[in-house]
């Protein structure tokens, strides 16, 4: 069957069945049909599982690399910034190799999404230069994917960021946005090198480094700006790249085998269902399963975010046939919003779950509480069996606060000092909190040292005078003397 399956593969012609929009295909490997909670319509070869059969997509095979190379566009300018990047990647051949390497699920797709803009080809080898084709990357900024968006960006080009998902790191999604960026980018400045360098300092930064140029008089090309070292450097790493392509051997690189089909399919999801259940049904090993689909957050895959789950191209198959023998329920997980401000351990005895099992899938660290309008995911049960809502699976967060410090201890009132009896800070004493209270025992301490010197000094004025007395030298005390002794 293996064989079989290949051969179809490698020799058949190019068939699409009808997708959701009932529509043929027309060869290019994409679908207009949206999804109905996205407004991003995923141009991966898609499959309704309920209504196709993954069997019936194919693709011719070629080498894809010559497609890439067919489509360069972007003229090297041979400056010393070009020359200085390849030699430093080629310094690193065996970095250069993984990162081919990896390339290779995600090429064929962002391939078609180029060439259908119109774009060249040197444009689908820039997350070479972004995040080595690391699906998982995330920057210092806190951007992510392969595309590295930042979140307000990714905001901005309605990527959804939330507890179940974050689609910056979607392989399809991303790829739509970042392209929607460049080419909005090269819209305003007119070159494709000057809308590389605003994808990565900004568009308001290129604008101002063309503005201090005009009105110096100097020209407001690429190489003529004043850039800061990353940014000068960005368009010259991306040409090093397209130079090892068009020649790796002699650079000491090995190019992994790109047929020109698609390294996987997107599957609609038509119910909730466990990640776990996914891999188990597609029969791949797990880690295959998070570089396609980076995105999701979760233990759980939503049906009412319109989400897909990307499967190999040979394992689609195999998993649509295992989902259709399948009768058990498909997700063991469901969503419930916090109604109030409470530790873990509280929500999970008010949820009836476990307080580990909550604390882990959520991600919560010992200690800190969960803050009142906060999703959390759960295990399902009996009184919890549908599908998570769309208002959840979109507008989902969770929020954390550490607790109230805890009240002081309740103040002890300490019995006044027998030489302090009638004192001020003796009557000051009275259940004060623990620093004031402290505070009031050093004034009572000083309180006692004073009455304690006193009668010391009473004492030995009452020898001085019995003494006095005895030699018949007796006098009267003096006033203030006498107010020492009372």
């Amino acid at each position: 069957m293996e064989r079989s399956l290949l051969m179809r593969l490698v020799y058949a012609a190019i068939l699409i069945a009808a997708f959701l929009s009932g529509c043929a295909s027309t060869g290019d490997w994409s679908s207009d049909t949206p999804t109905k909670t996205n407004p991003r319509a995923s141009k991966a070869a898609r499959v309704n599982l309920k209504k196709q059969s993954v069997s019936t997509i194919y693709a011719p095979s070629s080498n894809l690399w010559i497609r890439i190379r067919d489509g360069f566009e972007m003229e090297p300018s041979n400056s010393p910034w070009e020359g200085e990047q390849l030699r430093l990647l080629t310094a690193k051949p065996e970095y250069v190799n993984r990162s081919m390497a990896r390339s290779s699920r995600y090429l064929f797709y962002i391939v078609q999404e180029v060439n259908a803009r119109g774009m060249p080809t040197e444009i689908a080898l820039l997350p070479f230069v972004e995040s080595a084709f690391n699906p998982q990357a995330k920057s210092g900024a806190k951007a992510m994917g392969i595309w590295q968006f930042m979140p307000a960006t990714g905001k901005d080009f309605q990527l959804t960021q939330n507890i179940f998902r974050d689609e910056r790191r979607d392989v399809l999604q991303s790829t739509d946005a970042a392209l929607d960026y460049l080419q909005r980018l090269h819209d305003q400045f007119g070159t494709w090198e000057l809308a590389l360098a605003a994808y990565n300092w900004g568009a308001g930064n290129i604008a101002k480094a063309q503005k201090k140029n005009l009105a110096a008089g100097l020209p407001t090309d690429y190489e003529s700006l004043q850039l800061p070292k990353e940014t000068r450097n960005y368009v010259p790493k991306l040409m090093a790249y397209r130079q090892i392509v068009l020649d790796p051997g002699a650079y000491g690189v090995t190019l992994p085998d790109l047929e020109n089909h698609p390294y996987f399919v997107a599957v609609d999801v038509g119910s909730d269902i466990d990640v776990a259940l996914v891999i188990k049904l597609a029969e791949i090993p797990a880690e295959e399963f998070h570089v396609l689909n980076p995105s999701f957050n979760k233990p759980v895959i939503l049906s009412a975010a319109g989400q897909q789950i990307l499967l190999p191209f040979g394992h689609a198959e195999i998993f649509q046939e295992n989902l259709k023998n399948y009768s058990r329920p498909l997700s063991s997980w469901t969503a419930v919003q916090v109604g109030k401000t409470e530790s873990a351990d509280q929500t999970a005895k008010t949820l009836g779950v476990d307080p580990d099992v909550l604390r882990d899938v959520n991600g919560i660290p010992k200690g800190m509480r969960i803050k009142a309008g906060s999703t959390v995911i759960i295990p399902r049960n009996s009184r919890r069996l549908g599908d998570i809502s769309a208002n959840l699976a979109d507008n989902a967060s969770l929020s954390l606060e550490k607790p109230p410090p805890p009240p002081p201890p309740t103040p002890k009132c300490s019995k006044p000092t027998k030489g302090a009896k009638g004192s001020k800070a003796a009557k000051d004493l009275k259940c004060t909190s623990p620093k004031s209270y402290k505070d009031a025992s050093k004034v009572v301490s000083k309180g006692n040292s004073s009455v304690k010197t006193a009668s010391t000094q009473h004492k030995s004025e009452s020898t001085v005078v019995a003494k006095s007395a005895k030699n018949g030298n007796a006098k009267p005390s003096t006033k203030k003397e006498a107010s020492k002794t009372q």
